[in-house]
């Protein structure tokens, strides 16, 4: 099997490719001209990888007076985060520090109050399989920044948004996507290993597996490397910065890095995740349903929104 990984702007994803499928180079580079050339983005990586090679395509520029897009350009990834905050999950489940079961009540401070229903507390499962009841976003979130609306969104609100609510339905019964899930769950890793979600990811993921250009808070050199995010008007636009929610959506990586992650994941070749990726995998029954919603923190269809009626492209 192939991955195809593109990164279109900020959006990172990887799907598999049909075995035996010839790629085209021509035709890819085809696909990014036009979409240069028709003003759908400023810049654009594809990256293809299989068990042979790497295959790095691009087009078009950071920004418009910026430099070259290349397979070292740093993007936003928004909610690809969220697969390594389930890696990360599922590495401290192999090494015994948490259970997926366990109430994620049990890594929290004592005054927070965590909403549970029936009888039942959302555990760690729930959470990474968007089934807690918690919602979308909480609704203490309004930002003093609506260009970088996660940036002032602390845990110390976090934690009253829980103590606060009371759950619309049982705790498993339906789907619903939760960035404020996903933020917990990082939140709650991060505790129970005495770092920062940065520093987990570093340890964890970001140098067992040499993804040296990957990272929450920017590098200088970073910086050099950054495409600007960009609205569907092309207009430039700030980059987001997410506090207690880091979790869904905070990592800043590059194609050549992500391409590591996907082979990784593949089981490509030997990876120190490779038992934590085994487990992940075990859970992917859990998936997003085929009409999956829209994702504030960083979109499967690409787009950031802002919480209101604005939109605005993660592309570079």
């Amino acid at each position: 099997m192939l991955a195809v990984l593109p990164l279109l702007g900020a959006l990172l994803f990887s799907r598999a490719w049909p075995a035996g499928l010839a790629v085209d180079p021509t035709e890819i580079q085809q696909i990014l001209k036009e979409a240069i050339d028709n003003r759908r983005t400023v810049g654009i990586v594809v990256g293809i990888v299989d068990a042979e090679k790497i295959q790095i395509f691009s087009n078009g520029k950071t920004a418009r007076d910026g430099r070259n897009v290349d397979g070292d350009s740093v993007f936003e990834i928004g909610s690809v985060t969220k697969t390594f905050t389930a890696t990360l999950l599922a590495d401290m489940v192999k090494r015994g520090l948490v259970s997926l079961d366990d109430p994620a009540s049990k890594y929290l401070p004592d005054t927070v109050k965590v909403p549970s229903r029936g009888g039942r507390e959302i555990t760690l499962l729930d959470i990474a399989i968007q089934r807690s009841g918690l919602p979308r976003m909480p609704t203490n979130f309004k930002p003093a920044d609506p260009e970088n609306p996660y940036a002032d969104y602390t845990v110390e609100k976090m934690y009253e948004f829980l103590s606060g609510y009371q759950l619309p339905r049982d705790i498993g019964e339906k789907y619903e996507y939760s960035n404020l899930g996903a933020g917990l769950l990082g939140h709650i890793l991060a505790r129970k290993s005495g770092q920062g979600y940065e520093a987990l990811l570093a340890e964890r993921i970001f140098r067992p597996l040499e993804m040296n250009s990957t990272a929450i808070v920017l590098t200088s050199d970073m910086s050099s490397r950054l495409a600007a995010g960009h609205s569907s008007g092309l207009t430039p636009q700030k980059n987001w910065d997410l506090n207690a929610l880091a979790g869904a959506g905070a990592i800043r990586s590059t194609v050549n890095d992500m391409m590591k992650y996907v082979a990784a994941y593949m089981g490509l070749k030997p990876s120190p995740l490779s038992a934590a990726v085994e487990q992940h995998k075990r859970h992917r029954r859990y998936r997003l349903p085929p009409s999956g919603p829209a994702d504030p923190a960083g979109q499967v269809r690409g787009q950031k929104r802002k919480e209101g009626n604005r939109r605005r492209s993660r592309r570079a």
